[in-house]
């Protein structure tokens, strides 16, 4: 199956409904937020539920171009543009995979200022009048390029006054409708002092659970496209970039869908297509690799990978151990 990205040419949003369907049994958990638990609201459908939001949807296409065992993109993306972070010599972490891509901290606000030093110099002609969004593109490219997908806020005042911002171009987000609580619960046993110290681990702990059913569950995706052609790359980026975001869709569906211990989906058709433009389907991995392969040839001059050190002592924050990570990205 080739990809003919032209078919495209006239389309400005390419838009997915995605059915899904638990792969065992009919519960699942959906992402909770603090002090909120889960996302519920009544709709035309009547009580509906996010399941997975666009934060945390973006990790998880952003992961499907990452290898963990070797700690750097997959071989058939090697040319892509990004910002790795070394601790001691050793692998940190990457701008892929950082909340804020190249707005992460490891990467802008260490010690080692050597790389923000050189974007600040590239971005200094957008520090007053109005944001040149080809030039803030060009420079993403070159250095992120994850970050004209997915979006990204350089919130930085030395770099244009923390003016710098993209929205993402790749959205996607998991809803349920006609959703119902399945209220359970358990208790953590202590077979040798059930009356001990809960408070250290000790004792029988109960515990509430809820977990919920569902009429519908659906992966909606919308990929931007007239946002994509706006950055004014030229059309061998414009079709990287489309290529790519259709890549990591696929690659989404066709891989892993268990967001958590207890929920764990699986695709409930056979052929995925959009609901806008009707008859588009989306792409096997293979066929969108075989389309991005000259696309990133042709691009690959225009992009970097930097490394940048991170020597810092990680201090502990006010209120909270130090080691807790941030549950999703923020929206950029």
């Amino acid at each position: 199956m080739s990809v003919k990205l032209s078919a495209l040419d006239t389309v400005n949003r390419l838009l997915f409904a995605v059915p899904l369907e638990p792969l065992q049994g009919q519960r699942f958990q959906p992402t909770g937020f603090p002090s909120l638990g889960a996302a519920t609201y009544q709709s035309k459908n009547g009580l509906s539920l996010l399941v997975e939001s666009p934060q945390s949807m973006a990790n998880r296409l952003e992961l499907t171009i990452w290898n963990e065992a070797a700690n750097d993109v997959q071989p058939a993306f090697t040319g892509l543009s990004h910002v790795r972070v070394l601790r001691q010599g050793k692998f940190l972490t990457d701008s892929i995979l950082e909340s804020h891509r190249i707005n992460s901290p490891y990467i802008l606000k260490g010690t080692d200022t050597s790389f923000k030093d050189k974007i600040k110099t590239e971005l200094d002609v957008l520090a007053t009048g109005p944001i040149n969004r080809r030039k803030l593109a060009d420079v993403l490219l070159k250095y992120d390029i994850g970050s004209l997908l997915h979006g990204v806020f350089l919130a930085q005042k030395d770099l244009a006054g923390g003016r710098l911002r993209l929205a993402r171009a790749v959205e996607a987000f998991i809803e349920a409708d006609g959703a119902r609580v399945v209220a359970s619960g358990g208790v953590k046993n202590d077979h040798i002092n059930p009356s001990g110290d809960t408070k250290s681990g000790f004792g029988n702990v109960p515990f509430a659970r809820d977990e919920f059913t569902a009429d519908r569950i659906t992966l909606y995706a919308k990929i931007d496209l007239s946002q994509i052609r706006g950055y004014g790359l030229g059309p061998d980026v414009d079709n990287l970039l489309i290529a790519l975001a259709l890549y990591k869709l696929r690659a989404l569906l066709d891989g892993d869908l268990r967001l958590r211990t207890a929920c764990d989906f699986r695709v409930a058709v056979q052929a995925i297509q959009a609901t806008s433009p009707e008859g588009f389907g989306l792409p096997t991995k293979d066929a969108l690799l075989e389309a991005m392969g000259p696309c990133l040839a042709a691009c690959r001059d225009s992009m970097t990978v930097e490394e940048v050190s991170f020597n810092d002592d990680l201090k502990k924050g006010k209120d909270e151990p130090a080691g807790d990570d941030e549950a999703e990205k923020s929206e950029e």
